[in-house]
């Protein structure tokens, strides 16, 4: 990983918009502080779109989609996206989502995570969910770790679903898709590209295990400082890396791509 300094002007100057992950790239200690929020509406001034690519659930991307100062919202993992157009709001859902199922599937997933896993406990945006079922590990306390978080994983995958821990939740569903697969989606439904034909175009910004697939496909993506909390489990880590962590760090990333794109 190379520091923001390494980004040059022709990279920067080809961005015409920035996927990122919002809790704990966006956040510090789970806020959205003035400073990240402004940094969004700072790209969307100078034209660079923003899409956040996160495990939140349906609900928030609702909210995001219509108040925040972005193009559209991937959510739960890459089950779905919203974005707005003409004044009304607009909800993509990926087709490899399982069917009528899952739910009750994923019901026999959380009896079986919170019998055999000590602490672990269903996250409380759960109620506002559609496709997945994510259990919290470090968003509230009790603090788990990451060992902790990889024997919720286990479970999941264990009785056949997928999983992905990022920095406060392990997230499972039943489907074969995952950020990228949504994004790839969204960026065709949305703006008629293809991420193929214009992956020097788009930048992503992340900080945890559930955005490496993110990380290797996108040539100029970047982590945020406490991407090294978990780069020892990732085998794809991305090509910049900021000095300050979650918020800070992102702001330090819009800046330097604004500061060279004006150069």
């Amino acid at each position: 990983m190379q520091s923001l300094d390494a980004m040059t002007p022709d990279i920067a100057r080809k961005i015409r918009a920035v996927f990122t992950d919002i809790d704990d790239t966006l956040t510090i200690d789970g806020k959205l502080r003035g400073d990240a929020y402004q940094a969004l509406w700072s790209l969307h001034d100078a034209g660079v779109a923003v899409v956040p690519v996160t495990g939140r659930p349906a609900g928030w991307c609702d909210l995001i989609a219509r108040q925040w100062p972005v193009e559209g919202v991937v959510g739960e993992n890459g089950a779905l996206a919203y974005y707005e157009q003409e004044g009304r709001l607009n909800r993509l859902v990926h087709p490899d989502v399982a069917g009528d199922d899952a739910q009750e599937r994923l019901q026999a997933v959380k009896e079986a995570v919170l019998r055999e896993v000590p602490h672990s406990r269903v996250a409380k945006d759960q109620f506002a969910r559609l496709y997945d079922l994510a259990i919290d590990f470090n968003e509230e306390a009790p603090h788990l770790d990451l060992a902790v978080a990889d024997q919720i994983a286990a479970v999941f995958h264990r009785m056949g679903a997928r999983a992905k821990v990022s920095s406060i939740h392990v997230n499972g569903w039943f489907g074969d898709y995952d950020k990228l697969a949504m994004t790839r989606l969204f960026t065709r439904e949305r703006w008629g590209l293809t991420l193929e034909d214009h992956r020097e175009e788009f930048l992503f910004c992340g900080d945890s295990l559930n955005d490496e697939p993110m990380f290797a496909w996108f040539p100029n993506a970047c982590g945020v400082a406490n991407i090294h909390d978990f780069k020892d489990a990732m085998t794809s880590l991305p090509k910049f890396v900021t000095s300050g962590r979650g918020g800070e760090g992102f702001c330090q990333l819009v800046a330097r791509l604004l500061e060279l794109r004006a150069g």
